[in-house]
């Protein structure tokens, strides 16, 4: 959150617009190519889940299945190669780029912040706080909804991954271990599934916010994650 003395650099720098550089290059490529990745992953997974088309001919020679679970392999290898690198990110980048991954959660007065977010969402706050990066709410929802999610979603994907693939394929020694861990092929399928289900839940939920605080708050958000500078229009 923005302190007096940032408040009042505000007012000096200008008194309709000031802007303060929040996300480096790195995390906003990231965070591009991750929406093109899962909304591949996600289109191509409820297919693979439950066919809807059928192309008229000898499905061998067309294949529509088998360009379907390549597109859905090779966007989940864009997937958690872009994540690593953004883990990566975490460690080098600034303040701003480990935010969603170490939220402060055992900090009292930052879950007070959480509290006023979430009244602010409800529409029982009159004026919204001011943030240079994520506020509170969001970076909680971040961490359990998208971090850990992405994390659940790219284990048990490379376990299921693995089954094909072959014992000693390197996703058999990194995730095979999930198939036994949470039961059967079958659960991990259906987890997996669920988990589609979470995330885009929470895409919809994220898109709404990000149009809500840029609104609202009268700070933008969208254009944050495309020029990397946060402006406050107050």
């Amino acid at each position: 959150m923005l302190s007096h003395e940032q408040m009042h650099h505000v007012a000096q720098q200008g008194r309709t617009l000031h802007s303060v550089y929040v996300y480096q290059a790195p995390v906003r490529l990231w965070h591009w190519v991750t929406v093109l990745a899962m909304t591949v992953l996600m289109a191509t997974g409820y297919f693979i889940g439950k066919p809807f088309l059928m192309l008229p001919g000898n499905d061998p020679d067309m294949y529509l299945m088998g360009y379907v679970r390549f597109a859905h392999f090779a966007a989940g290898y864009v997937l958690a190669v872009a994540f690593a690198g953004r883990i990566y990110w975490a460690f080098v980048g600034n303040e701003h780029a480990r935010q969603i991954f170490l939220p402060p959660l055992f900090n009292g007065a930052w879950w007070s912040e959480v509290m006023f977010e979430l009244r602010w969402y409800f529409f029982l706050e009159d004026r919204p706080k001011k943030y240079t990066g994520h506020n509170p709410l969001a970076a909680v929802m971040m961490f359990f909804l998208f971090v850990l999610g992405s994390l659940f979603m790219i284990a048990t994907g490379f376990a299921l991954y693995s089954e094909g693939a072959g014992h000693g394929h390197w996703s058999d020694l990194l995730f095979g271990w999930v198939l036994v861990a949470l039961g059967d092929s079958q659960t991990v399928h259906s987890l997996h599934r669920l988990g589609l289900w979470v995330l885009l839940s929470f895409i919809f939920v994220h898109v709404y916010a990000a149009l809500r605080e840029d609104i609202m708050s009268r700070q933008s958000i969208i254009s944050t994650m495309i020029s990397g500078w946060r402006s406050f229009r107050d």
